[in-house]
């Protein structure tokens, strides 16, 4: 029954019970530098490309990064982890999402939070790199593709376990949480973002949308449905957030995998906390901190976050 009832994770501070001041440092404030990462570019089969970061520590063992919703492989949550990991003599491999990193991908295709065939495309760029042991670690939408990948696929033997950090286990409540109160701030900045990009693929591709209509965009919603759904393949939006949502492939598990979610988490719904599940599983682990924020989970003192200390911690629990 791998349900972690009590979290080791405290807040370092009484200001970081606010899991809004938490959520921002850590996104906008803090900063660390990524490790000195080398760039290739993975090719795809449908003709588009990923790009990926790495850094060689040796063929033992390796983690994959996993970023969130408009972010990219050198975001601070990424940066910390990796340079946690290398030092413990990891290989780290980090990569960008399509239309992610700085650079616009070629097809209409975009992202989404169940782009496993994408993460796969990176795990066969790591195999192929002799690595033995691979570890999945990723953050807020990349938590979200890191499930969906070991309950929609079938791993490689080589993938041991794998992290989920803030993971949205239920992307329509999620959805939801984003239209209330200061949680509109987030909903707008993602917005903003997203809006850009679609612009762009407008450039790229005129017959693809109209800009009147992605001007007249407001919510996830209304994105999902006129742009995310149907040119991923989904009837509508309420297709969209149901065959994306971890919460409908944990049963397939059979990787060892460790949710973090914090109850105070503003972008989670109220559904992301599968605690039903993490008792009657013996694949899925979930660990709920009472506090925490967003991706965020500061120690006192300390450049790291709780987050990639616990799956450090995690992976050799397992004694893989």
């Amino acid at each position: 029954m791998p349900l972690i009832a009590h979290s080791k994770y405290e807040a370092p501070s009484f200001i970081n019970k606010n899991p809004h001041f938490s959520t921002i440092y850590a996104a906008k404030i803090k900063h660390v530098n990524p490790p000195s990462y080398k760039t290739e570019t993975v090719e795809l089969s449908d003709g588009d490309f990923l790009n990926v970061d790495y850094v060689i520590k040796g063929t033992k063992n390796a983690i994959i990064l996993c970023h969130g919703l408009e972010g990219d492989s050198r975001r601070t949550y990424n940066n910390s982890c990796a340079n946690y990991f290398a030092e413990r003599d990891f290989s780290v491999f980090a990569w960008n999402n399509r239309t992610c990193g700085g650079r616009m991908n070629r097809l209409p295709k975009m992202y989404h939070h169940a782009s496993v065939d994408d993460l796969d495309a990176v795990v066969q760029f790591v195999l192929k790199k002799g690595i033995e042991s691979i570890y999945l670690i990723g953050y807020s939408m990349g938590g979200a593709q890191v499930l969906n990948y070991l309950g929609m696929l079938k791993p490689n033997p080589r993938i041991k376990a794998g992290v989920a950090v803030s993971a949205p286990t239920h992307i329509k409540t999620c959805s939801e949480a984003l239209k209330v109160g200061f949680n509109k701030v987030y909903l707008n900045n993602f917005k903003k973002q997203i809006v850009n990009k679609l612009k762009q693929k407008v450039v790229q591709f005129p017959e693809l949308a109209n800009i009147d209509k992605i001007n007249s965009l407001h919510s996830f919603d209304e994105i999902d449905d006129y742009f995310t759904a149907p040119i991923h393949g989904f009837k509508d939006k309420e297709d969209y957030y149901k065959r994306v949502s971890p919460e409908f492939t944990l049963k397939h598990i059979t990787t060892p995998v460790l949710i973090i979610n914090a109850w105070d988490d503003p972008f989670l719904g109220e559904r992301c906390y599968p605690v039903s599940r993490a008792k009657n599983s013996k694949y899925v682990y979930l660990e709920t901190p009472q506090y925490g924020g967003h991706c965020a989970f500061p120690l006192k003192h300390s450049k790291n976050s709780f987050a990639e200390i616990r799956a450090y911690e995690f992976f050799n629990e397992l004694n893989l």
